[in-house]
């Protein structure tokens, strides 16, 4: 658990989520008066164990937007806001199989914020000079691989292997993780023959069913880009879903960028704000959880989409690092007249926090 406000919170929140904990930042504000009064970071193990002593119905929406991957704003009283933000390490992606498709897989899953770990048993494809963007490369046969793996239940599989033998160990192995996502590579017939041969040994047809095979979204790839452009689509597709009710929903998955937390626990003489958008509805470039920090002399990084809404909200930001405010939660609308006037393509509105940094 970490109390504070900017600096030392934020570092040790990048800490903790290298670590692989899932994390929660809660930010208390008080409308009253308009003060920040506190942030909060947590562990989900010091969620928990309720490691303070805040009331049930805190706890119960901390947990909600763990589940749902989302920032959430909940309201404590008349005067009181609370803003959940919940944190999570990069989401693994585990790819057995080093050959001409893991090469451009991993660099397109490194750039939508994949961390990954490519397995071969052959030391000419298995090395970090092949995949610099890897996280981690295992040299090792297939079979001893598994040891050296602790799934999670959040991880991704993605099975690429040179020959149909390998494909189906690792099938076999992996098939009963309860993990985010499996996709086996592999043309129709011969997927079907595995499957056919895996349940006469007896695994569940159901569990069969949820792999991904033949793998990736249908675009017609032919080359080895286009194929890894193809489950990397995927990848994103089950990323960025959760279930409620047997269907399944898109969600804002709150957004976790290493440079602009590092910008917003650098100490720094100049004055800055942090934006973040609260809520969203209908069209809009960024949804909730987006952030952007801007500085009192012009400089900026991120964004909350840019245009004349994100110049609005700018300017209030300067105007509240001149006169001394905390924060304040600014009101964009893109919509009909107003988004017309100002030559806006979009269509929605959007609910803005702003927060002047008052560790400087």
């Amino acid at each position: 658990m970490e109390i504070g406000m900017y600096n030392d919170l934020y570092n040790n929140l990048i800490k903790k989520v290298d670590e692989g904990n899932k994390c929660v930042v809660l930010t208390f504000l008080n409308s009253k008066n308009n003060n920040l009064k506190e942030k909060i970071l947590l562990t989900k193990d010091d969620i928990d164990n309720k490691i303070l002593p805040l009331d049930d119905f805190i706890y119960e929406n901390i947990n909600k937007s763990l589940s749902l991957e989302s920032l959430l704003t909940i309201s404590l009283n008349d005067n009181e806001l609370l803003l959940i933000e919940p944190y999570f390490p990069k989401p693994r992606l585990i790819i057995f199989g080093g050959g001409h498709i893991a090469k451009p897989l991993c660099e397109f899953a490194n750039r939508v914020g994949f961390s990954i770990t490519v397995i071969d048993d052959r030391p000419y494809f298995a090395n970090t000079e092949r995949f610099p963007d890897a996280h981690k490369v295992i040299c090792e046969d297939f079979a001893k691989s598994f040891d050296k793996i602790n799934f999670r239940k959040n991880d991704f599989v993605v099975i690429i292997t040179r020959g149909h033998r390998h494909d189906k160990l690792v099938l076999k192995n992996v098939i009963n993780h309860n993990l985010k996502y499996i996709g086996m590579i592999g043309s129709k017939r011969r997927v079907k023959g595995l499957m056919a041969e895996l349940i006469e040994e007896n695994y569940s047809k159901e569990l069969l069913d949820t792999v991904n095979t033949p793998i990736g979204i249908d675009i017609c790839a032919i080359t080895p880009d286009e194929i890894a452009i193809s489950i990397v689509a995927q990848l994103i597709s089950y990323k960025n879903r959760y279930v409620v009710n047997n269907k399944v929903k898109k969600h804002s998955y709150t957004e976790f960028d290493r440079q602009l937390i590092y910008s917003i626990a650098t100490n720094d003489d100049m004055p800055k704000a942090l934006l973040t958008i609260l809520s969203s509805k209908g069209s809009v470039p960024r949804k909730a959880g987006a952030k952007m920090i801007t500085y009192l002399d012009g400089r900026s990084m991120g964004s909350i989409g840019g245009g004349c809404s994100e110049s609005e909200v700018l300017t209030k930001a300067r105007e509240m690092m001149l006169d001394g405010g905390a924060y304040s939660i600014e009101h964009v609308d893109m919509t009909g007249e107003v988004a017309e006037s100002l030559g806006m393509v979009c269509g929605g509105t959007m609910e803005v926090l702003i927060e002047i940094d008052k560790s400087i």
